[in-house]
């Protein structure tokens, strides 16, 4: 090949370095903000009496929207866990998306449900819904039995019955804990310009669960999984806390998430035609407010827990990350206005260029600057100081912010209390990036291609459910 080539495939080199370096030290800005913000909240907690907000008749009415999608294995249990909850004044929507397999029938026979009548206080549009069901047993549980129109659609339907001034989102197949409503409400108390509020999401893989509650923690025994607890604890305490605290939110997990029901409405709801409707919703409800001059803020609680049950095989795997880098394509380019923009404040200047640049566009890059590194070393064209710079950014420092990221969850919440779970953590921490790190690109490189070719739907996920039968649904 020619001197030209080469040298080409060296300047990429220095891009790709460039690329690690600044994505990394992102990643560590935002755990340094993450861990102030955690430190700060958790000697909150240590003086406040949670009880306060249940007994002094304060708490805000709140609708609980659960789409369900061939969920029988786990709806009985997952809506168990739902009225179990302790908060004074909320109620269970559970919305049925055409399931095909038992899910209504199991619902019904649980809880008595019964055909009632349920008048719609908002016209946000749907598939035909079939029938509106109310429990004997369970005087605040409802289910709303409609045809298939996706997740979103779901959502929507579940809006459109809602009486209450807020909702929270929440999948089927989820476990929130008792106290979860009590502390992520707490933004909409202290600050009325709140209308969202994120909690965060950790793997039941490994947990025993009994009557809808996780009553042991402890870590799946599949490789695959542990490594999704690591990933899931940077992504949140790390990622999610830190860009929360500069006030630049762009995404609320569409498994657990707080709304101010009249914000949603007045933005037009749920999107149907992406697969990544919750970060759409979350990117529009800062451009609708920004543009109508309105204030608002966007929140992520560290503490409200909802436990989810995440793939153990690679295939199911690569299906749920190919779809979520398509939705957050799709969310990016749909709003792309905002980039750079300082008329959407820290979120179109600081959290969107992020978005779009590292995480939309780096992964090509990053699969692209693999390559390229195994090429050059191959051809005996290294430069041995490259080399070592690269492994340094690429997999030292990545290993190092893994690492921040289980010490986050160490030094706050703590959730793991074995010795032995921490330890593994940490070995995870040190593995992740030779090889699983990579697979993860990979996926996320044909989410985007995926994208381009204008690809749709969600896939098929199996998941064993809460009692360890297997089943097969739609992919988170």
């Amino acid at each position: 090949m020619s001197a030209a080539f080469w040298s080409l495939v060296g300047v990429f080199n220095y891009v790709v370095l460039t690329y690690f370096l600044v994505l990394n030290t992102v990643y560590l800005g935002t755990s340094v903000f993450a861990f102030g913000a955690l430190r700060r909240y958790s000697m909150r907690l240590k003086s406040l009496d949670l009880t306060d907000l249940i007994t002094s008749g304060g708490a805000p009415p709140i609708s609980l929207i659960a789409p369900a999608y061939n969920e029988a294995l786990t709806c009985v249990e997952s809506v168990r866990s739902l009225l179990s909850i302790e908060y004074p004044n909320f109620e269970v929507v559970v919305v049925n998306d055409g399931s095909k397999d038992e899910t209504v029938e199991r619902l019904r026979a649980a809880y008595q449900l019964e055909p009632a009548s349920r008048i719609p206080t908002a016209a946000v549009h749907t598939a035909r819904v079939r029938q509106v069901y109310h429990s004997r047993t369970h005087p605040s549980l409802w289910l709303v039995d409609k045809e298939n129109g996706g997740k979103a659609d779901a959502l929507n339907a579940g809006l459109n019955y809602c009486y209450t001034p807020m909702f929270c989102a929440i999948d089927a197949d989820s476990l929130l804990e008792p106290e979860a409503l009590v502390r992520i409400v707490r933004p909409f108390l202290e600050d009325s310009r709140t209308i969202a509020a994120g909690g965060i999401l950790r793997i039941a893989n490994g947990c025993r669960v009994e009557r809808g509650r996780v009553v042991e923690v402890g870590l799946p025994r599949s490789l695959l999984a542990r490594f999704q607890v690591l990933e899931y604890l940077r992504v949140f305490l790390a990622g999610r806390m830190g860009w929360a605290t500069l006030d630049a939110s762009l995404i609320i997990s569409g498994a657990f998430g707080i709304f101010s029901r009249a914000a949603v409405v007045r933005a037009g709801g749920y999107a149907t035609d992406t697969v990544g409707e919750d970060m759409e919703l979350v990117v529009r409800l800062h451009r609708h407010h920004s543009e109508a001059g309105i204030p608002y803020k966007i929140h992520f609680v560290p503490d409200p827990v909802a436990w989810t049950e995440c793939p153990e095989s690679i295939a199911v795997l690569a299906r749920q990350r190919d779809r979520w880098q398509r939705g957050l394509f799709q969310s990016l380019t749909r709003h792309k206005r905002m980039l750079f923009n300082p008329k959407y404040g820290k979120a179109g200047v600081l959290a969107f260029p992020y978005f779009f640049f590292l995480e939309m566009l780096g992964p090509v890059i990053e699969l692209l600057g693999y390559v390229a590194f195994v090429v050059t070393i191959a051809a005996g064209r290294a430069d041995w100081y490259f080399v070592g710079a690269f492994l340094a950014v690429a997999v030292v420092f990545g290993g190092v912010l893994s690492l921040s990221a289980v010490a986050l969850e160490e030094l706050s919440f703590r959730r793991y209390p074995r010795v032995s779970d921490l330890f593994q953590l940490f070995g995870l921490a040190a593995l992740e990036n030779l090889g699983y790190r990579q697979l993860n690109t990979w996926w996320r490189v044909k989410g985007t291609i995926s994208a381009l070719r204008g690809v749709e739907g969600w896939g098929k996920m199996t998941r064993t459910g809460f009692s360890g039968e297997k089943r097969r649904g739609a992919a988170k």
